[in-house]
């Protein structure tokens, strides 16, 4: 369904270009649903809008292919882009105070989805944005379709903004942290509401979010973002039973109830700013693992199962046999990966 290889997107800063998305590469298949998980400032909200290529200046898409139905997104011009923003390819924002029209109605901005892509005429669309919010549980919808996003809860402007999504029947969306400014009930309600949209509109879906508890609920498949880089990719269950990169460990074991009973295990630090990461992996300040290559070089991306990949040079033979052979401060490679298995237990 959706392809992303190599993409790369920049901030032009006083100091030069700074990549926010660095070498991005993943896909999203017909009916799955792919998480990108991650830290807020790695780069998962910049690659989303890259895809829908509504990144403003001074951001830029610097390189990369990003294709959708076997389309080249990155090359088609504006008009054609437009056809596919909202049609077929929807964005779930994450705050919908914001995404939302504070002066128009509800009901209107529903329509306008719809008259823009020519999915209704101005007489079907009142009776679509009452099906669409009845769709997404809003009660007494025909009322709420008058109602202006204040006078409405979190929770409802947040299925107003899933019904925007879901109005045109898109073939892929892209939920961005849609669950973040929502108390826990309303977050469940919100994950049920968005899979059984997935499963009666045949949706594709690529959810965004730091919320690993949410990943294991909802997705098929797992990206871990940090630094603009994709980290560590697979199958959600290889991921939680046996993760090959430390900050996906770090990860997990951050979450109530994944580590030993007592205090949280909080990950050391915190994530380098745009136009400040450190040479070689980015996670190496941070990293309880690291060792002499991960400051200078950064790791290439190696297979550690079926389709299951890593970037980190624990899983490089070579250089834990040159590690072993030198000694180190830190962890042997077998410790690492007894924690590894702690950690999944």
């Amino acid at each position: 369904m959706l392809e992303v290889s190599g993409l790369t997107t920049v901030f032009d800063l006083a100091s030069g270009p700074a990549a926010a998305v660095d070498d991005v590469s993943f896909e999203v298949r017909a009916g799955e649903t792919l998480g990108l998980v991650g830290e807020s400032g790695s780069g998962k909200s910049v690659t989303a809008l890259s895809i829908m290529r509504l990144v403003q200046p001074p951001g830029r898409i610097a390189g990369g292919r990003v294709r959708f139905k076997g389309r080249e997104l990155l090359t088609l011009s504006e008009r054609d882009i437009r056809a596919i923003r909202g049609a077929e390819i929807a964005l779930i924002f994450q705050e919908p105070m914001t995404a939302l029209n504070p002066v128009f109605t509800i009901g209107d901005q529903i329509a306008e989805a719809l008259l823009v892509h020519g999915k209704a005429t101005r007489r079907e669309a009142a009776s679509k944005v009452v099906e669409l919010l009845e769709a997404v549980r809003i009660p007494d919808a025909a009322a709420r379709a008058r109602d202006y996003p204040h006078q409405l809860s979190g929770g409802m402007r947040q299925r107003v903004l899933i019904a925007m999504a879901i109005a045109c029947k898109p073939s892929l969306v892209i939920a961005d942290e849609p669950t973040t400014a929502l108390d826990v009930t309303i977050q469940a309600e919100m994950l049920d509401l968005l899979r059984e949209m997935k499963a009666a509109f045949n949706l594709s879906l690529l959810l965004i979010t730091h919320d690993l508890g949410v990943i294991a609920e909802t997705a098929d498949r797992v990206a871990v973002m940090y630094a603009g880089r994709i980290v560590e990719h697979g199958p959600v269950r290889a991921i939680f039973r046996d993760p090959q990169h430390p900050y996906t460990r770090g990860l997990l074991r951050s979450m109530p109830g994944a580590a030993d009973r007592g205090r949280l295990r909080a990950i050391d630090g915190t994530v380098p700013v745009l136009g400040a990461f450190p040479p070689g992996c980015a996670f190496h300040p941070r990293c309880p693992d690291r060792f002499e290559p991960c400051s200078t070089t950064p790791p290439s991306e190696l297979r550690v199962g079926d389709a299951h990949a890593a970037r980190c040079y624990l899983n490089d033979p070579s250089q834990v046999a040159s590690r072993a052979s030198r000694g180190s401060d830190h962890a042997s490679p077998t410790t690492g990966r007894q924690s590894r298995t702690d950690g999944a237990r």
